[in-house]
This record gives C-alpha cells, sequence and structure tokens, in this order.
C-alpha cells in the first residue's frame, strides 16, 4: 500500500462505561484529534480515516494514551478506506 493511500482504522476501547465514555476513551480521541483527524463514533466501534504512511503515527498516539488513561484493552482493524 502506499503511503499517501487512503485507510480506515476503526477500534473499540475497553472498558466499556454505560452512558458514555470514560476518561480512557475521551482521551485517546482527543490525543487523535490533536493530530489533525477527524473521529466519528458509531453504535459498533469508533472509525477514523488518514492516509497509510499516517496511520501509524495516529494509532500510536491513540494506544499511548488510552492505556495511559486506564484502558484494559484496545482492538483496532486498519483497511482500505472504501468511501
Amino acid at each position: 500500500m502506499l503511503p499517501n493511500a487512503a485507510v480506515m482504522v476503526e477500534f473499540t476501547i475497553e472498558p466499556f462505561v454505560e452512558g458514555a465514555p470514560g476518561p480512557h476513551v475521551t482521551a485517546a480521541v482527543a490525543a487523535v484529534e490533536a493530530l489533525g483527524v477527524t473521529v466519528e463514533f458509531g453504535p459498533f466501534g469508533t472509525t477514523l480515516r488518514a492516509t497509510a504512511g499516517e496511520a501509524g503515527r495516529v494509532v500510536a498516539a491513540l494506544l499511548d494514551v488510552a492505556y495511559a488513561n486506564g484502558a484494559t484493552h484496545v482492538s483496532i482493524h486498519i483497511g482500505p478506506d472504501g468511501e
């Protein structure tokens, strides 16, 4: 995949908190958004779109901040952006 190819990253961050995302989620989303990437919450997962070249940096920030704020498990799926 070329570095400028569009990818979609879908992720979930546990533990799940009833009613609203916990600080481990909101802090991770804020870290991604600080990199200029838009995050979209969905019913079964949260998504972001980036280039293949920037996806590693974005996912690293997401993981670092999620675990620093109490995440116990993070699931990530990265694939071509079919938009």
